[in-house]
């Protein structure tokens, strides 16, 4: 297996591809005449940082003579890290200029592939992805029974499972801060993050009123800067690791679905996430977690933390057990739930950030 953390090399424009490029965006009368990069560093006045290097292009078409500047995006720290990062951005432009009175015209939109072919993407309306089919259950399938008919064997040897697997996932690590510092800034302020769920809120909402919202983010500012000091913890993670996107087997193995918000981050983030829904389903017939559920979430971190002795997971997890609470207690997700559940996981949402470290092993003291 290649190593994760490699840096993949610098891209390079063939002219041969280019050429070939322009024959798949504009026919195949296309005839590249001359390719020379613009904007050398130092010719741009004041400014002297810039996020590409354009390339001029003049070519003959139906015999006539065109010029246009090929644009590229290089990864960098402002939220660039990933090629689809940088995807959007070109994508966003090509559409937006398109339609601004005095904006230079888009002429082309295309990718680079893995064999360095030029590919045009002609006229994009929405993206689609197509992934293998897989013949399972959804994992809160699960835990609905366990609800209906009490807790099994194998549903504790799957919560181990779940625990190994991703205390193998997160063993995989990154030096890089500024990816770390990312995923911190995006669990705070991303529109599918905290502040977009809290504005996604019922405004104002009557079971959590706004000076309560404001109070819990102005907490989460203190967690932020808290949260710089922990670089060294970047690493491989899933990103939205719950009972909805994992798929049980028929042999009671499991697959998981829909990776999010990049491969790299901290790994509190997925532990979260998989305890937090415990949390959710024992709250449906007790106050307090207790009972199967609590079995099954004790299991679940008993188990990761003897695999991996990362008892600094506790001194970080707060925020993003905030986050995970915000989605499982949201009125447009989960329309359904009584109303004492919601209530719960607000209380727990507050409580936690509350403790410098969480007591994962004492979380009805959170309950309160």
């Amino acid at each position: 297996m290649p190593m994760r953390n490699q840096k993949r090399p610098a891209l390079q424009m063939h002219l041969n591809r280019l050429e070939q490029y322009l024959q798949g965006q504009f026919g195949p009368d296309a005839r590249l005449r001359e390719a020379r990069e613009m904007g050398a560093q130092g010719t741009q006045g004041m400014k002297d940082f810039g996020y590409g290097k354009p390339v001029y292009i003049r070519f003959e078409q139906g015999g006539e003579t065109r010029e246009a500047v090929l644009s590229t995006m290089r990864g960098d720290k402002y939220g660039h890290q990933y090629y689809w990062d940088r995807a959007a951005i070109l994508m966003f432009q090509y559409e937006a200029g398109a339609v601004m009175d005095k904006h230079v015209r888009p002429l082309g939109l295309g990718y680079v592939d893995r064999q360095g072919a030029m590919i045009p993407v002609r006229d994009p309306r929405e993206f689609f992805m197509v992934n293998e089919m897989v013949q399972g259950y959804d994992y809160y399938q699960d835990l609905e029974r366990i609800r209906q008919t009490g807790l099994e064997s194998k549903d504790l040897a799957k919560a181990e499972a779940f625990a190994r697997w991703l205390a193998g996932i997160h063993g995989q690590k990154k030096q890089d801060p500024d990816l770390y510092w990312r995923r911190v800034r995006n669990l705070i302020g991303a529109s599918e993050c905290i502040f977009g769920l809290v504005d996604a809120y019922p405004h104002p909402y009557e079971h959590f009123l706004p000076d309560r919202f404001q109070a819990l983010e102005r907490r989460l500012i203190d967690w932020r800067w808290k949260l710089r000091d922990y670089t060294h913890r970047l690493a491989a993670v899933h990103g939205d690791f719950h009972p909805w996107n994992v798929l049980i087997l028929e042999d009671g193995d499991f697959r998981v679905l829909d990776r999010s918000r990049g491969e790299w981050g901290e790994g509190a983030d997925d532990v979260a996430t998989m305890s937090c829904n415990y949390l959710l389903f024992g709250l449906y017939d007790h106050p307090r977690l207790s009972g199967d559920f609590e079995r099954l979430y004790r299991t679940f971190w008993d188990t990761y933390l003897d695999l991996t002795n990362d008892k600094e997971i506790l001194d970080v997890i707060a925020p993003f057990q905030v986050f995970r609470t915000l989605v499982i207690a949201s009125p447009e997700w989960y329309p359904r739930h009584p109303l004492d559940v919601r209530l719960g996981l607000f209380r727990f949402m507050e409580n936690v950030l509350n403790d410098e470290r969480f007591a994962y092993d004492r979380i009805n003291t959170y309950m309160g």
